[in-house]
């Protein structure tokens, strides 16, 4: 199940910022107490009791600004109420309730998505009480009196918002065909390769960096089979950044990877793997999806015997957390190896899925063991009871161990490459995870 997508909104100097850190669990937004601080949309994984969700920052909401970076501002909180599937709109009690609230409460209702209502800055709810009553008046319903930095009513805004959220996403559940996030840099020739796929111009194809300005989903059929691609806006440095189409481009991704099985990160062969190609291939990563690498334009560059490793060798160097990804060379332009793609995309969903028993597994685990004994500390030499696969996509394994403080790294590492040598699990991640369990 892909996790629900909440945007905190509101004008600016509410408090959005401190929220966004208090739920997320760190200090990412940064915090200031002058408006338009918060000029980009960060997004971070959050949860409450048993529900995971991923949480965006937006800037501040100034309705009728005119200048530049604030209207840059109120469309970036535009595309976050968009693609979100609940908002909580902050409001600040000490302010009051302004005709700016007002305006933005009007462009909530008309986005149809769940709203919560929430009053920050309260630090005493008996002396502001009379104060939160006033924003009943933008008729979104309860208002939640909070103090983000006093930590005060978090917990009943957050049963309001898991309430809401699950339903919406649980209804699209429902379609089981994979989902192909189409990923990378902009101008890599990423709709380009949809429209070769499909053999039409569906998707908006242009040399201007950034074209494709929505997340699009389209249905290709192969071999009796429906595939549903998601293109993407492209990812782009900031310091690159001169449109506002690319600058909030990044939750365009992380919204399509959340409802993908498989992540086709495209890289220009003209321009080599970069440091943003691994930012990009890391929100794949983090989210356990299955991964394919395409270099794109291979028919654009001069070739020798030696290109293919040479390529190979720098995208496992710059993408080396995730060694398990395949790669594929092709030409969008040309139809170049892109029948390969459909097949690799096969291997890496039924990969993805795949289980193993429990005591194929732990004949594996004992082999392991004796070729390499575990890790010992201060005399203590680490047991390793037994190990089970608990769920798929991606394939997780928890490892009953006697400490986990003796279960270094390395030794997780090296029972990984044990498992994928016997298995392969081509193109997906592995999560372990170590348990301690006592002995007899």
């Amino acid at each position: 199940m892909r996790k629900p997508l909440v945007a905190i909104v509101g004008r600016p100097n509410v408090g959005k910022s401190t929220l966004f850190n208090l739920l997320a669990g760190e200090r990412i937004a940064i915090v200031k107490d002058t408006p338009g601080v918060t000029r980009d949309r960060i997004y971070a994984d959050a949860s409450w009791l048993k529900y995971n969700f991923t949480l965006v920052d937006t800037g501040g909401i100034e309705p009728d600004s005119s200048d530049k970076m604030l209207k840059f501002m109120r469309n970036q909180a535009e595309m976050a109420i968009e693609l979100a599937d609940v908002v909580i709109f902050l409001t600040d009690v000490r302010s009051g309730l302004l005709d700016a609230d007002v305006k933005v409460a009007q462009m909530l209702r008309k986005s149809k998505k769940e709203i919560v209502l929430v009053v920050n800055k309260v630090d005493n709810f008996e002396k502001y009480e009379a104060d939160v009553y006033e924003f009943y008046n933008l008729g979104l319903g309860e208002p939640f009196p909070i103090s983000a930095i006093s930590k005060l009513g978090i917990g009943d805004m957050l049963d309001e918002v898991v309430s809401k959220f699950y339903e919406r996403v649980n209804e699209e559940e429902e379609d089981e065909r994979p989902r192909i996030a189409i990923i990378g840099k902009p101008n890599v020739g990423k709709s380009s390769l949809i429209n070769k796929l499909i053999g039409e111009e569906r998707v908006i194809v242009s040399d201007v960096a950034g074209t494709t300005r929505d997340a699009i989903d389209t249905v290709v059929k192969r071999d009796g089979k429906e595939y549903v691609f998601i293109d993407t806006a492209g990812l782009r440095r900031k310091s690159k950044v001169n449109e506002e189409i690319e600058r909030y481009s990044i939750i365009r991704t992380v919204s399509a990877v959340e409802r993908c099985d498989v992540a086709v990160l495209v890289i220009d062969a003209k321009e080599g793997v970069t440091e943003q190609d691994a930012k990009i291939a890391g929100i794949a990563h983090d989210r356990g999806r299955g991964m394919i690498i395409v270099v794109n334009k291979w028919d654009a560059i001069e070739k020798d015997n030696h290109s293919i490793k040479k390529y190979t060798e720098d995208i496992r160097k710059t993408l080396s957390f995730m060694p398990y990804a395949e790669i594929i060379f092709v030409s969008a332009l040309t139809g170049q190896r892109l029948h390969r793609l459909f097949e690799l995309i096969e291997v890496v969903i039924q990969n993805h899925s795949l289980r193993v028993s429990t005591g194929v597994l732990n004949d594996i685990l004992t082999e392991a063991v004796a070729l390499q004994q575990p890790p010992t500390d201060k005399g203590r030499r680490l047991k390793i009871y037994y190990i089970t696969e608990v769920k798929v996509k991606p394939p997780t394994f928890v490892i009953f161990v006697n400490s986990k403080k003796i279960m270094h790294y390395s030794y997780t590492r090296y029972l990984e490459n044990k498992i994928r040598e016997a298995f392969g699990f081509v193109g997906t991640p592995l999560k372990f995870i170590v348990r301690e369990k006592e002995e007899d």
